[in-house]
């Protein structure tokens, strides 16, 4: 089932409509970046630069020379720091379009059904917040880690596969049920959601592709979770009684 959910998931990254989500939130993520790093550098020209010639009025020219290879030595520094954000950066915006992904899919695979329900901007906002976060705090805690043999692979794998299965599987399950039910259901199978987050966090091992992660863990979800709800088709109904 979950290798199934994942060869689908792999088919539908390769969709158009997918892709056109995918450059949209790295062309954003890009302008963010971009945005961020004029901003520092600007304020590091017009604070850091002029405090130095104002403590130092008299420093020969040389030193002044010195002053500016640092300026642009610091902007290849910011640069390079702000490229490390852009999987994180990534991340957070596609938050805002999973729900684009999650139709792209639907209508693909599953036209006959009826479409599920986005979430509004706010909701999906929290979402997105709540999925960097723990993102940011499973890697810290797998980073405390790193330095103990053995432990530090296995730790990433665990901690990521059980926070982004669980984030993504219910965002996917949210779609059709309430909130209460769509945790309900991913605790009822909890071990192949699991399963599916292990698969993920292979998929967020891997550089450079690692940036394809949120569109893939949402497409694998909606697959795993349409399969889930036809093997067990009876649980909101036993649910209610």
């Amino acid at each position: 089932m979950i290798i199934e959910a994942a060869r689908l998931a792999v088919a539908n990254l390769l969709a158009p409509e997918t892709r056109a989500v995918f450059w949209k939130v790295l062309g954003i993520t890009l302008l963010v970046l971009v945005g961020l790093w004029l901003a520092l550098h600007g304020a590091f020209n017009s604070f850091a630069l002029p405090w130095l010639q104002a403590f130092f009025p008299d420093i020969p020219s040389w030193v002044g020379w010195l002053a500016y290879a640092f300026a642009v030595v610091a902007g290849f520094g910011l640069a390079i720091s702000l490229s490390l954000l852009l999987s994180p950066v990534t991340a957070l915006i596609a938050g805002l379009f999973l729900d684009d992904v999650a139709e792209v899919v639907e209508q693909r695979d599953y036209s006959g059904d009826a479409p599920g329900r986005a979430m509004p901007f706010g909701p999906a906002m929290v979402s997105s917040l709540k999925f960097l976060f723990v993102v940011v705090i499973g890697n810290i805690f797998a980073l405390i880690l790193l330095f103990v043999p053995v432990v530090n692979l296995a730790a990433f794998f665990m901690v990521n596969g059980y926070l982004l299965g669980r984030e993504f599987f219910e965002f996917a399950a949210m779609r059709f049920r309430p909130p209460d039910e769509a945790r309900l259901f991913r605790a009822k199978h909890g071990s192949t959601v699991f399963l599916g987050g292990l698969l993920i966090s292979a998929f967020l091992a891997i550089p450079i592709v690692n940036l394809l992660t949120p569109f893939f863990a949402a497409a694998m979800m909606v697959h795993l979770h349409k399969l889930l709800s036809r093997k067990d088709p009876s649980f909101s109904e036993n649910l209610r009684r």
